[in-house]
């Protein structure tokens, strides 16, 4: 067994330093940008690679424990709609003790897992890269400089590699959630204004309706 994880950690290992080298060779022709854009690509780069494994790597046990955690809470909202309120409190609780929580828990717990493999990793394994292709050293060699930002004169703060990429993640994943926002809610005020229009159209049939049967009355 020892050989066995020997053996697949010499593999592993391999296939990092060959994706270091091949990554190291493409950004050589983006350096010319300048430090800020080229770790802001590869941020980009990052957030794009969680969307994709988040969209298409989900266990059979994750969808099983969704399911499973989305009946007994619909359950216990049937119980909380009894008439006697005293009666749906005390069924919800018995829902909870018995069901849900545990339901809720085992759920949270597989998501979890599942986000560290397609979420954390992904960044972690990104800025581990940054952090050593983009060390004080080796910007004084690609760029002239041994930071990416400075902030002050007297007693400058020195920004690095690192710092500039962790915010850029989270510059566009806020993007990301804002631009999602703004499309739920203009399609929500499509929805809106197209069954208030539908409304309109029919109240003008009606009073086309009734000026007709008027006419013909008269």
């Amino acid at each position: 067994m020892e050989e066995l994880f020997d053996t697949a950690w010499e593999y592993i290992h391999t296939l990092i330093q060959q994706g270091v080298i091949t990554l190291d060779y493409l950004l050589s022709y983006l350096h010319f940008l300048g430090p800020i854009p080229v770790i802001f690509l590869l941020a980009a780069m990052t957030v794009a690679i969680t969307k994709v494994l988040k969209k298409y790597i989900k266990t059979k046990r994750l969808v099983t424990l969704e399911n499973d955690f989305q009946y007994w809470l619909k359950v216990r909202e049937e119980a909380m709609r009894c008439e006697d309120r005293e009666k749906g409190k005390t069924l919800a609780k018995n829902i909870d003790t018995a069901k849900l929580n545990k339901a809720y828990y085992d759920f949270f717990l597989e998501g979890l897992l599942l986000g560290f493999i397609t979420f954390y990793l992904p960044v972690i394994s990104m800025a581990a890269y940054i952090n050593e292709a983009y060390r004080s050293e080796r910007l004084l060699e690609l760029f002239g400089r041994d930071h990416i930002l400075q902030f002050g004169n007297s007693e400058p703060v020195l920004i690095g590699g690192l710092f500039c990429y962790i915010l850029s993640v989270l510059f566009i994943i806020c993007s990301l959630f804002i631009i999602k926002l703004m499309r739920k809610r203009n399609r929500t005020l499509k929805i809106v204004q197209h069954n208030h229009d539908g409304q309109c159209s029919e109240q003008f049939e009606e009073r086309v309706l009734q000026q007709s049967a008027i006419s013909r009355c008269t």
